[in-house]
């Protein structure tokens, strides 16, 4: 048995990831795939807030610019109350011989900074009164007899702010208020 040969140590043929005899084995650690998905949804979740940022200060400043009905907040008002303190005003609407009238309070909050409207005591200017109740009887002596239905009523107030603002100023006039109103 001296022919026999002992089988020396088989030399082995490394496989991957092991390092041959005498060399040390490259670490290649592949990452873990949570990695990559944390990753990208930290992207997706940035990109997101940033577009929806951008998306929201475009949106309010457009919509802010086509909002020209004045300031939302202001100022509190100066409350007047059109012609006779207790009854308000008397029209005659719908033409002379209709024979309708309107009993109406109106009330309209004037803008206290229009210091050529309101004075210093906070009163109505003389000159102001008579303009706005000029252009108030005209709206209401010109207004059809269903423009005075219930469900146009913030038409007519809206009409009279418009017409008010354009004879005084703009901005002068905030809101107006119907107070009563009695047609018959």
């Amino acid at each position: 048995m001296a022919d026999e040969k002992k089988p020396e140590a088989e030399e082995k043929e490394p496989v991957e990831g092991e390092a041959a005899e005498g060399e040390e084995a490259p670490k290649k650690k592949k990452p873990p795939i949570i990695v990559f998905i944390a990753v990208g949804v930290l992207v997706a979740l940035i990109l997101a807030g940033g577009i929806s940022y951008f998306v929201a200060t475009k949106l309010m400043k457009s919509s802010a610019a086509e909002d020209n009905s004045g300031p939302r907040y202001h100022d509190p008002g100066v409350f007047v109350k059109l012609g006779d303190p207790k009854e308000g005003l008397l029209v005659n609407v719908g033409g002379v011989k209709a024979n309708h009238f309107l009993k109406i309070g109106l009330v309209l909050e004037m803008n206290p900074a229009k210091k050529a409207n309101i004075n210093k005591e906070g009163k109505l200017d003389p000159i102001a009164e008579t303009k706005m109740l000029d252009t108030v009887l005209q709206i209401l002596r010109s207004e059809p007899l269903d423009g005075y239905d219930a469900n146009k009523q913030e038409q007519l107030k809206e009409k009279i702010k418009v017409e008010v603002n354009r004879e005084l100023s703009e901005g002068s006039v905030y809101n107006v208020y119907i107070t009563s109103f009695v047609l018959q």
